[in-house]
């Protein structure tokens, strides 16, 4: 199969490492194209850095990349086209190729175009909500995690130092884009009203945000910036913590509970669904008392660490669904005919 993928984004967060990740499974057995824009890399993250050198990779235009991407399609001849985010998805449906296109929906349907492709993937049960009445196929499949090597005990103490924690220290993390939705400063704020001194607070991420949220944090809180080992880092804290204001998702949420980590957690879209089956503690959005209250409750008496089983996330799973929703739509003898009844107009 000739499978193209569709992400116009810069930098490197939980939407590009879930493209890179599911081109990277398809591209041992498939053609494999990912068209990204001229840009791509933002604070030295790009997308480019975690694919497979079995993936082709065109770039297009950041500021007009209809023209590259029509190029794209004309000479890779996709059967399937699978956008991600809301610029993508907009400029495939304007473009209305003859390739099958199917979009992940890694937030909500923040537009009318995600309602004129022929499938959409749906990550978490709350999504499917926006989706009364579209008429195209829609496929429940789980956000991907490639499972994580366990560290050694000497490496873990290495990052521990480095991150921040001395022996005998309480060490808390947060991991993310430094973006208001995230609620770092919600974290911040909980972290600094308990004064313990026995507890550090390290924030892995980087973002447009970072300066403002130094400055809350008064030199009482680590901050890493990007880092490309974030996954060995998640075994090196003590507590990790969620503190987003939205998440539709949180893939940070499952790398936790991957490496074994306790997970508190805001009460928004994604968290509540996998906390509802896996361990760990949630609070309600943006109340600040409650979270500093779980956090001290940990501090005072630690849960346990413990890896669940996480087998319907893994990567080869969600890949192999994934390959078989591809398989369904180029089967499907109507889907060009019901385009037409479908799609809303839509500007590049």
């Amino acid at each position: 199969m000739r499978i193209m993928h569709l992400l116009l984004s810069a930098g490197f967060a939980g939407t590009e490492r879930a493209t890179a990740e599911m081109c990277n499974a398809h591209a041992g057995e498939h053609e494999v194209l990912l068209v990204i824009r001229r840009g791509h890399r933002r604070r030295g993250a790009s997308i480019r850095d975690y694919l497979s050198s079995a993936v082709q990779v065109v770039e297009v235009s950041g500021w007009w990349p209809t023209p590259g991407i029509r190029a794209a399609v004309a000479r890779f001849c996709p059967d399937v086209i699978h956008t991600h985010l809301r610029r993508a998805t907009r400029l495939i449906v304007r473009i209305d190729p003859a390739a099958a296109t199917i979009g992940t929906l890694h937030m909500w349907v923040n537009g009318p175009h995600f309602l004129g492709l022929d499938g959409l993937i749906v990550i978490a049960d709350w999504q499917k909500r926006d989706l009364a009445g579209y008429p195209g196929r829609v496929y429940e499949i789980n956000e991907s995690l490639l499972p994580h090597r366990r560290l050694e005990q000497g490496e873990i103490e290495r990052l521990r130092t480095e991150l921040g924690a001395g022996p005998g220290d309480v060490l808390i993390g947060g991991v993310g884009r430094l973006a208001k939705s995230k609620g770092f400063d919600l974290l911040i704020s909980a972290f600094r009203g308990l004064g313990l001194p026995n507890a550090k607070l390290v924030l892995i991420g980087d973002g447009r945000e970072r300066r403002r949220l130094e400055g809350e944090a008064g030199g009482q809180v680590r901050f890493t910036g990007f880092r490309a080992d974030v996954k060995d880092c998640f075994q090196a804290l003590d507590l990790f913590v969620s503190p987003s204001r939205s998440e539709p998702l949180g893939r940070v949420v499952l790398e936790a509970l991957d490496a074994g980590v306790p997970v508190i957690a805001t009460e928004c879209e994604g968290p509540k669904q996998i906390l509802a089956a896996y361990p760990g503690t949630l609070v309600p959005v943006g109340d600040v008392a409650a979270l500093s209250r779980a956090i001290a409750a940990f501090v005072a008496a630690p849960a346990p660490r413990q890896r669940p089983d996480l087998s319907p996330y893994h990567l080869d799973t969600v890949a192999r669904r994934t390959l078989a929703a591809y398989e369904e739509l180029c089967r499907d003898p109507d889907r060009l005919g019901r385009r037409a009844s479908r799609r809303p107009s839509a500007r590049p």
